[in-house]
This record gives structure tokens, sequence and C-alpha cells, in this order.
């Protein structure tokens, strides 16, 4: 115990002057004090996400305005600091926001939104102002023009960490060269150690934003790095949440929140992809679990077994002895027609029963009539044994032998029939006791298992006989399986938003129904085919692959996972491969070990795609650049600095998903380059030895040298290519012959470049005439083992020039 716990006692008014001491704080002078949690925690890393917040800004700015974003970021040595200046073409913001803006943390249009913006908190750019004005004590230095406006806009402002406000040193109008855009220049304390990082992230969002045009100049580098498409990412739309992935106290919230009176107009109007048929399947889920089912019996297999006549006629008195008659007729009828009857199927069988009678006899059996008819028949049903036999809970009984049955289908062919009938004695015996409380037999799934594991328990004690987990399972399902649903109401919204436990059985029914995907209309992915062109756009490779997955759900909202791959070329060898990580179009620059797609990445067996991983697990070596994209409208970040993607199982297990369908192309590629490597080698041994074998044969038999090229292209199984020309007339005829070898079919494009007009061409052939050459292009389909050919003829000499593409450069042989 501490001293000063140990005055507690002695002294009056302690609370009281601890209480005086409690106070609020704003936002902004909490994270004055915290600035690390936004990655402004050296000088090194603060230019940086300086830079990625006014970049990201700038680019959703434009986006939103369906602009095709130019940014440009230009820093600058300033004696003991360094300028940051960062400006777009963006649409520009009015005077009355833009101080905000850029003055006062968790101010933004996004955070409410679900849907996928790179900025949602509003913190970004003013915990840059911030930071700025912490370390340089200068202001930031703001330039905005809209479109139309004849004048720009210019404010000096700082953060008041007080109020959370900005606090406005200038406001004056300009002139500006641009037509719209906002300009922000900052002078922090800063460092360029982090010069890769910098130049990493300007690259990066490159790649991921083709339709984006770049350009970083810094005391050392310049760079510029074009667009790749005149193509804006699909404009989003704001969706409701899904109802797989809400958690309970959001729901609970929403109920609170919500008009709508009803369960059914709740889901409906609070959530997407429910309509009037999934909100019936959500309410029937929520009757299981809320509710129950009740359990349906076999009617009686004859009048023998029960008399239900004369079971109704016992229990209804002052009727008519011919009303009556028709009474307990229409309700045995009814029953007899059914193969399982539960008790609110009865009830309406009854209630049928009467109105029946009442039109043809003009007798009214009324409620407790009814009542009286409906418990006799039920506990006939449920309970029926003559006085002579045993009771119900005897194997004999009926419900025993339902039972039996029910256990007997469900569990193994190897369990003694003793054993089974034993079970379903007991489990009998607990149906038969519910009666009491609920004559209506209603259970949910948790209590019909606890049902079962007492009887099975007490059938291994006494029997001294194992009855499994999954026999137990099976028994549940199949028992579950023949209950029925019941058709109460289930409670209104206000009765839920009081009831814990009833909500959160909403929640598990909403998660158990099968409900379409989410709309992905809130999403903007990059798509596989820009995914692959950022790729080839940034670095040079050989190989590029790429894979977009259809949208899944977290937490109700959606997310689309992205992957892409590119090998090879001018990629380094050495070390591990670089693993580029996105969110929301959005480089992610640090933390990169404390990040799901890192260890996503790290688990995946790469030698089975072809790439080296020393030990069988971590990041691969190769030549490699694998990049994976999250596109979300709730990104779960680690902190609020927003570096790594935090490790929630759904997106890791997309993340590997499309990780895995990019690989496999990949290792189609590398087993499809090293097969051609060794047709390459054989075919170079070849290419040394058969010349030789044709140099000795035509020394020994005295003939011409044989030509070589055919045999190698059979012997091989190669695509042989081969061009003969021959005098006709005064013109020269020239045949194509193409003759696959191959042991699959092959399209082929081929070009024959002459230096004469061509003439008798066929209907398949295109000529095309440049600067005095004619191409003449085909394109034929030739089958294995196939020959195709194509002729023509020329009127003059002439040179040839034969190009051949669709096939492997070693699968082919070109003779001309």
């Amino acid at each position: 115990m501490t001293s000063f716990q140990s005055t507690l006692g002695e002294e009056s008014g302690i609370a009281e002057e601890l209480a005086e001491n409690q106070q609020a704080i704003s936002i902004a002078e909490f994270f004055e004090k915290n600035k690390h949690m936004l990655g402004f925690d050296s000088g090194a890393r603060g230019l940086v996400t300086a830079v990625k917040e006014a970049v990201d800004n700038a680019l959703d700015a434009a986006e939103e305005a369906g602009i095709l974003p130019d940014i440009y970021v230009e820093i600058q040595e300033a004696g003991d600091y360094y300028r940051l200046i960062v400006e777009d073409n963006g649409p520009g913001l009015t005077k009355e926001s833009l101080p905000k803006v850029f003055g006062k943390l968790l101010y933004g249009s996004r955070f409410h939104v679900r849907e996928q913006n790179r900025g949602q908190q509003g913190i970004g750019i003013s915990a840059a102002v911030l930071y700025s004005q912490l370390t340089s004590g200068k202001p930031a230095k703001i330039t905005s023009r809209t479109q139309g406006e004849s004048e720009a806009q210019y404010f000096e402002l700082i953060v008041d960490t007080d109020e959370n406000e900005p606090e406005i040193s200038v406001e004056e109008t300009t002139s500006w060269d641009r037509p719209h855009g906002t300009r922000i220049e900052l002078e922090m304390e800063a460092n360029m150690r982090a010069r890769n990082q910098l130049h990493d992230y300007v690259k990066h969002t490159a790649v991921v934003n083709p339709h984006a045009r770049l350009e970083l100049r810094e005391p050392d580098a310049h760079f510029k790095f074009e667009r790749a498409t005149d193509q804006l990412p699909e404009e989003t739309e704001e969706i409701r949440p899904h109802p797989h992935g809400v958690e309970l106290g959001t729901v609970l919230k929403m109920l609170a929140a919500t008009d709508s009176h009803s369960v059914s107009g709740f889901v409906q109007e609070e959530f997407t992809r429910v309509g009037k048929k999934t909100a019936e399947s959500i309410i029937d889920e929520f009757r299981d679990r809320h509710d129950g089912r009740e359990m349906r019996w076999r009617p009686p297999a004859s009048q023998e077994e029960i008399d239900l006549r004369a079971v109704v006629a016992d229990a209804t008195a002052n009727k008519g002895q011919e009303a009556t008659s028709a009474f307990a007729g229409a309700i045995a009828d009814a029953v007899d027609e059914r193969d399982r009857i539960a008790h609110h199927e009865l009830r309406e069988m009854v209630a049928d029963a009467a109105e029946a009678a009442e039109a043809d006899h003009g007798t009214t059996f009324g409620d407790t009539v009814q009542e009286n008819a409906l418990e006799a028949v039920w506990l006939a049903l449920v309970d029926a044994t003559d006085d002579d036999e045993a009771d119900s809970n005897d194997a004999d009984s009926r419900l025993v032998g339902e039972l039996y049955d029910l256990a007997d289908e469900a569990t193994s062919t190897r369990k003694d029939d003793a054993v089974v009938h034993a079970f379903a004695d007991r489990l009998a015996g607990m149906f038969t006791d519910a009666l009491d409380e609920d004559v209506r037999q209603r259970l949910t799934q948790r209590e019909l298992r606890e049902y079962v594991d007492r009887a099975a328990d007490l059938t291994e004690e006494y029997d001294d006989v194992a009855f499994g987990d999954t026999a137990r399972e099976n028994v549940v399902e199949t028992i579950w399986g023949v209950m029925a649903t019941v058709p109460d109401e289930p409670p209104l919204v206000r009765e839920l938003a009081d009831d814990r436990d009833a909500a959160s059985d909403l929640i598990d029914a909403m998660r158990e129904t099968d409900i379409m995907a989410p709309p992905t209309r809130c999403l903007s992915p990059i798509t596989a085919d820009l995914v692959e062109a950022g790729l080839r756009k940034e670095f040079d490779a050989e190989f590029y692959a790429s894979a977009s997955r259809d949208a899944e759900v977290h937490g109700g909202d959606p997310f689309i996972v992205e992957a892409g791959i590119a090998y090879g070329g001018d990629l380094g060898a050495e070390g591990s491969v670089d693993v580029l990580r996105f969110a929301n179009r959005v480089p992610l620059v640090y933390q990169r070990g404390a990040c799901a797609t890192t260890d996503v990445v790290k688990s995946i067996g790469w030698r089975n795609y072809g790439l080296d991983q020393p030990g069988g697990s971590g990041l691969p070596n190769g030549p490699a650049v694998i990049m994976i994209h999250v596109a979300s409208t709730n990104v779960p970040f680690t902190s609020e600095s927003k570096d790594a993607v935090a490790n929630v199982p759904a997106i890791e297990d997309e993340i590997e998903l499309a990780i895995r369908e990019a690989a496999r192309e990949l290792k189609r590629f590398l087993n499809k380059r090293r097969s051609m490597q060794k047709r390459r080698k054989k075919q170079n041994v070849l290419g040394k030895i058969l010349p030789e074998m044709a140099t000795k044969v035509a020394e020994v038999t005295g003939r011409d040298e044989p030509d070589i090229d055919d045999a190698i292209a059979r012997i091989m199984n190669n695509v042989l290519v081969e061009r003969e020309v021959e005098a006709n007339g005064d013109a020269k005829a020239v045949s194509v012959v193409v003759e696959n070898n191959s042991s699959t079919a092959e399209r082929l494009e081929i070009t024959d470049i002459v230096t004469a007009e061509p003439t008798a061409l066929p209907d398949d052939v295109t000529v095309v005439e440049m600067d005095g050459e004619w191409f003449v292009k085909w394109e034929p389909d030739v089958g294995s083992g196939d020959e195709a050919t194509l002729e023509y003829e020329v009127t003059t000499d002439a040179s040839f020039d034969l190009s051949v593409k669709g096939v492997e450069t070693e699968k082919l042989t070109v003779k001309q």
C-alpha cells in the first residue's frame, strides 16, 4: 500500500479534490502530445507522412470532381527547416470550408459515409499543419481557387490546440495561374534520411493510380510519373451496412435510432441486400433462436392405435352429437393427412374444424372448446399409451418409438439396437417432463443439444457404451430437421433495443441467412487490368500477373482484395522480393512487419510457385515484386497513422487467395520458361551434332549434303515454317508452308514482307503497302500433325522476309 493510499481514511474531501483536477482535453491537444500516433514521430518520417497526407487529399479531391489528377510535390531546404509544397488541380475549397479542413482535427465529410475513400477521419492534413507549427512555429500557407472564380483565396493559419479550431493570421484574395486547385506550403523540422521511403511512396502511388500524373522535385532528385490511362476510377456510391459481420453494439445502436417498428422493416431499411424475401428468412432464423422450434410428431397409424374422434368427443361437451361428430371428424381427418404435426399446426387444424362445423351445423365452438380439443389431441399424440400398457417412458410407447427411429437414422449402424432404444427411452422422458413447462414442446437448438447430451451421458453411464460427439451432433441435427419454425410475431424493434440477448439472436440469424454479397458500387478497386498496367508502367519485368477478388464482408463493410506480381527483367535478383502494400489506393510505407499483408506473404509456401524460400517460410527471394491492394469502406488499420492493415481473418483469407491466384500464373510462366530452356539446350546440341553427321554421310555416300532443318523440326516437334519460290512463266510462284509437328494445335501470325507487289492472293490474307514494301499477313490455325499453305505470285524479282508470331521461339523453325 502506498503512503498516499494509507492516509485516505484519515482525510476528508480527497475525492472532491481529485475531481477538481479532472478536465476535458481537445483532440488537437491530445495529438499535440502524441504526434507519433499519426506518423510524425521523427523528422525523417514526419516529412514522408506530410507528403502522403497532402497527396492523398489531392487525389481524393480531384477524383470526386471527375478530374484527372495532376499533382506537384516540391521539397526545398529552408535554413534549419524543410519547406513542403503540394499543388493539385482539384476543384478547390470554398472560403468557408478551407480553414476548418486544414486547421481542425476530426473535420471532414467522409467519416459517416460508407464508401471507399483514402481519408476518413479528417485528421491527416490538419495533423501535418499541427506538426509544422510545432516544429517550426510557422503557419501553413494555403492557396485555393474554385472553378469559375477570378481570384484565389489565400490563408495563413495554425491549429489552436486548446479549442481544436483554426487560428487565421492572414486572409486575403490573390491571383494564381491555376484555373482551379489547391496549394499548401508547410515549413517543418525534418530531414531526408527517409529519401528512399519518400521515393517509394510517390512511385507506388503512381502504380495504383495509373490515371494520375505525379511530379516530385526534391534537393537531389526530380521524378515525373505520367498517367497510363485516362480512365478515372469508377465513381463510388454510399451503401448501408451488410448484415454479415455487424457487431452487437452496432446493431443495438441501430435499433435505438431506426424509425422502423418491425424487425422486417428494420432489416430491409437499415441493411443492404435485404428485400422482403430475405427479411422473412432472417425472421425465421431469428424465431428458431429466440422462440425455438416446436417438435413435430407423427399422427397415429390407425384408429385402433388412437381414436382421435373419441378423444375430441370426450373433450367436447354440450355441442350436440351431430355437430360434435363433424368437429371431431374434421380434426381427425386433418391430422391423418399430415406426416408430422407441431402444436401450432394442430391449433390451426382445430380452428379450421370449428369454423367448418359452425358453418354446416350452426353450432359455435368457442375458444374454450377449441383449447380443450387441442390439449386432448396433442397429449394423445405425444403421450399416447393404453392404460394396460407401460407408461410413456416404456420402450414400446409411440414417443419412444419415434425418437428411436430418428436416433437410429442419425447414428452408426454399428450401434447396438438395445443401446439406441435405451437412449431414445431417456430422451423421450425428457420431452415428456417438458410438457409440464411448455405443452407446445418448444426448444432452441441449444436446449435440444442439452437434452441429447443428458440422454447420451446417462446411456454411457448405465449401459457402458460410448456415445460420441459425432453421434450426438447427428442426432441433434436429425431431430432439429423435423421440428417446425414457430409462426409467432417477432418482438417490436423497441423491445429488441432493450433486450441484448434478443438482439444477439437477431445478429446470429442474419449471419446464418444466405444473403447476396454486398454491392461493389461503394468500392473503387483498381481492377486486374489496371493493376497489371500500373506494374508494367513502373517496373521493367518479363512477366506480369494480376488478380481481383469478388467482394467480401468484414464488420458489415464490404472489401475487395487485389494482387499483382511482376517477375524478372530489370528487377533485382538478390535478396527478398519487394512487397508493395496498399489500402484504398494509398501506399503503406511503414510498419511492414506489423501488417497483415506481410504476414500472409510470409505464410505462403513460395517454393510451390517457383520462388526460393529459405527455411520454407518468410519472404521469398528472387527478382519479383508482389503487390497487394485492400479496398474497403472501412480498412481496419492497426493505428491512427494508417501504416498497416490489422490481422482480420476474413481479410487475410482474401489476401492469400488473391496472391495465390496471381502466383499460379507465375508458376505456369516459370515452368514454361524452364521447359523452353531445356528445349533450347537440346536444340542447340542437335544443331551441332546433326550438321556434322550430315557432312559425314555426304562424304561416305558421295551425295549432296542433306538439309537438316526439316529433320531438326521433326525431332524437336517444332512448328516448321518454310518458304519456296519457283518460276511460273514470267511470274514467280511463292509458297509459305506451315508444318505443325507439335502435339497441340497452333494459331500463327505470319507476315511475309515482299519488295514487289503480290498477286493471286487467297481471301483470308490481308496486304498492307508501306514505303515500297508489301506486308502479306496470314493467320492460319494448324492442327497437330497438319499442314497449311499460303500461295501467291510476284511478277518481278523480289526479296522476302518472314516474321512469325504466336509460337515460342524454342518451338519454331523458320526456313526461308
